[in-house]
Order: C-alpha cells, then structure tokens, then sequence
C-alpha cells in the first residue's frame, strides 16, 4: 500500500541531516540514486542511521516508501519489521503519470488541458486539410485523453467513444457473418444484451460459455472464431478467468481478445500485459470517476488493429464529443487515489458482510475464501470496489438496498459515492429470468459499489439494515 503524501511529507521533513560529507544536501534535498535501495522500517518510534541521518518513524499502522533517498542502512524501530524498496527514476507510478502526462497537443503547457469545443476547424487552403478538420475524426482534447489512457494501459492507441456499449459495438463489427464470438456466460447485462439481440443480426455466431471452465472454453473456440470476449472479474458474480491461458488458445486460431476491464480500471489490471489484444473500460466508472458523464475507451494491441477500430469510430461517429473528454481529463486525475481508497473500504466491507449471520455468500475476490482468489491477483493488483452478496430471501435484499441511508439506489459502479441495487432488476434485467437463474444469478443477489465515505459510516448503515430487515 502506498504511503499517503502527508506520510511521505512527514517522513521527509523529519530528516535531521549532517552535510559535512555530502555536497548538495543543504536545505534538506535528497540526491537522487541511480540504484534501488533497501530499507527496513520497524513500526514505532525509530532512528535510522545512515551517512549521520536521523529519521523519526510515524507511528503509522503501515507505511511504504517509494522515493529517492540517500539511505545505505538500516532504520531500526520497535514492534514489526517491514521491508520496502526505494526505487530509482525508472517508471512512475499510476497516479504520478496522471499528474504529469506530457501534453503534446497545448502548445502552451497549460495545467487543466485545453477544452477546444467546437465542431470543425479551418484549413490552410481548399486543397491540402489541417492536423483537424472535424471533431467527429478528431479533436486536440479527446487526443490529449487518449495519449494518456494509451500510456496507462501500455496500449499503441486508445480511442475514446460516447460510451462503453458504443465502443464494444465497433468491436463487434469486427467479425462478420458466419464468424464467431465466444462470451462469458456470466457479463454485464448491457454486453450481454448486444450479444444475444443485436450482434446476431449480422449472421455472427454468439457461443456463450463459462470462462471459468478452460475445457469448455478450448471446446468453444475453433477454426471460425474471430473474438474472444472476457471479463474478470465478472459483473456482479466476481468470478475469476485465467486471460492469459484463454489468449494463448485464442491466438493458436487467429482469434482476437477482448477484456472488459471496467470493474478493475488501468490501476488494478492491465490485461494487454496478459495477452489481450483490445482491452474496454467504460470510462463512466473509475476512470472519470464522478458519475458525470458518459464515456467508453478501446485500449488497443497494433496499428493495424487501432486504424481499423479507429475507421468503425469515425464511420460511425461514435467518438466522445469534446466536453466530455475535458471532463474525463479532470476527474481522471485522482483516479488512483479514489480506487486505492475504494477498494480499501471495500475489503472491510466485504469481510463485515462475510462475517454476518443474515449473509449466505459474498463474492468478492479479496476474500480469502473466494476459489479464484490466488488466480486474480495473479493478473491484477487488487480486488477492486464492486462486489455482491446472497441473502436468500429478495424481502431481505430488497429491504437492505431500500433501507441503507448512504448507498444510491442506481445502476452504474466506480463513482466516489458508494451505490447498490438488485441487479436482477436493474443492471441485469435485460436478460430472461430463466437465463440468469441457470446462470446463478439470483433475484436476492445485491451488488455494491463502494465509495470513498467513510467505510465505519457504512459498515454502520449496512448492519442496520441487516438487522431490521424481514425474518
């Protein structure tokens, strides 16, 4: 867990130093390693010795330090001992890269990136078009977003789009009649919706399986199979798919992958790392963060690939409009922030309700029970802030969505303020009973989106709900 900036802070500027020996560190500056260092931290009062420093140690319950230091021992305290490496200059962190992207499209350098709102731009003469010509194939703010979510998800291009079903449809339009799609069994309701009532339409064949199941899937995939659709963790069931092997068998026929990674966002997983070739966040979630807009992102493996996606966006126009681009720049920014705090309370949460009597199951892949548990945070840095839970009784699940004081009753996840609902009715309606109870999708599941109040707070509002719900 990465230490707050007020503990770097404090850390930092409780370095007594003796400069006698070390040119450059007046006034406290640290020089800057080329090597990674490591350092032991002992929660409690400390002192650590090192080139005649002094460190007082926070009395922190877990601190981590990630910076440049001139440090070559070891800091000794009382209570546990605690490892940590400060690194060297190689690669920021998430939330560094999204407060300090380079800009190439704002000759000016300006902190809050431009807002050029406008539909068409003038061009040096009736022959020969500009760098834009129309926002609709381009526009300088909606580039500035896609070069950075580019970058986050180690993509060679990201194209943005007024939704996350906008940019999956163009996905869709990638294989053609005859072809074959290859789905989870277990997805978002509006995927699925796409898949089993519009997609077809085209002459493509929709085979949906269990993607936890890597027999059935090697079953499913064959010499017809264009795409691969994935999603882990699963909405609302939480369950687990090994990417990495379901791509190995998907490239051996010439079949592309795609991962939907809303639930997890570029700071939890990055599944072009694991052998996606097209990974999709509905950008309305943790990437802008705020419940304020609409917004899809296709992170994409090849030129190639990215110009043919890019043609469907225009041809389409299905590209988000510049407003929303500048809006998603904004909110993007403590975007690290928000998921670690999320997925913090989330965890405590999840364990409260995993410990409850009027709770039958909770899926959430941080729970040390959870059978994909170990396979996840192979592929991913966290469990995230979404999950749901059983009842068994719909007057129960019902009374608890109703009754909680700081849970919205709304679909949607990601947002800084937490949510619930009974996806069977919302989400997820869209699919016909009998299909999500095959599924194991029953009507008492509640799905919760957590947010950044305070998680004492909604534990609180929970357990009341809990006990003063029906028998």
């Amino acid at each position: 867990m990465a230490a707050s900036a007020l503990a770097l802070r404090s850390l930092f500027t409780s370095l007594s130093i003796n400069h006698t020996d070390t040119p450059g560190l007046l006034n406290g500056n640290l020089p800057l390693l080329s090597g990674c260092k490591t350092v032991v931290l002992r929660k409690g009062s400390c002192s650590m010795d090192g080139q005649n420093f002094k460190l007082n140690c926070l009395r922190d319950k877990e601190m981590d330090v990630s910076a440049s230091a001139f440090v070559d021992k070891v800091a000794e305290c009382s209570n546990e001992t605690e490892t940590v490496q400060i690194s060297d200059q190689g690669e920021p962190s998430v939330s560094t890269m999204l407060m300090n992207f380079t800009n190439d499209f704002d000759p000016y350098e300006a902190l809050s990136t431009p807002l050029y709102q406008t539909a068409t731009f003038k061009q040096p003469s009736a022959t020969e078009n500009g760098l834009y010509d129309y926002t609709r194939s381009g526009n300088p703010t909606r580039d500035a977003l896609e070069s950075l979510l580019a970058k986050l998800d180690k993509a060679d291009r990201a194209l943005c789009f007024t939704s996350g079903m906008a940019a999956l449809s163009a996905v869709t339009h990638l294989v053609g009649a005859g072809e074959e799609i290859v789905a989870g069994d277990d997805m978002y309701g509006g995927s699925d919706r796409l898949l089993s009532r519009v997609t077809p339409k085209s002459g493509v064949v929709i085979k949906r399986v269990d993607t936890t199941n890597l027999e059935e899937v090697a079953a499913a995939i064959g010499p017809w199979t264009k795409l691969v659709w994935l999603e882990s963790p699963t909405n609302p069931r939480q369950q687990i798919t090994d990417i990495r092997k379901i791509a190995e068998m998907a490239h051996a026929h010439g079949a592309l992958v795609l991962v939907d990674n809303s639930i997890m966002s570029p700071v939890l997983s990055r599944p072009l790392e694991l052998g996606a070739d097209i990974v999709m966040h509905s950008a309305t979630k943790f990437i802008a963060g705020h419940s304020d807009l609409m917004a899809g992102v296709l992170a994409i493996k090849g030129e190639s690939l990215a110009k043919e996606l890019y043609f469907l966006q225009n041809a389409e126009g299905s590209g988000l409009a510049p407003f929303d681009c500048w809006l998603c720049l904004r909110g993007i920014k403590t975007m690290a922030l928000r998921v670690e705090k999320q997925q913090e309370n989330a965890q405590k949460i999840a364990e409260f309700l995993a410990s409850h009597p009027r709770v039958k199951k909770v899926n959430y892949a941080g729970l040390p029970g959870h059978p994909g548990r170990s396979l996840h945070y192979s592929q991913a840095k966290g469990a995230g802030s979404v999950l749901s839970f059983l009842t068994g009784s719909l007057a129960l699940s019902k009374h608890i969505v109703e009754t909680t004081k700081y849970f919205s009753i709304t679909v949607s996840f990601g947002s800084v303020k937490s949510l619930i609902s009974l996806p069977c009715f919302m989400s997820h309606a869209s699919i016909p009973a009998e299909v999500r109870e095959a599924r194991g999708l029953t009507e008492d599941l509640v799905r919760i989106s957590v947010g950044i109040e305070d998680v004492n707070d909604l534990i609180a509002d929970l357990d009341n709900a809990l006990r003063t719900g029906p028998a």
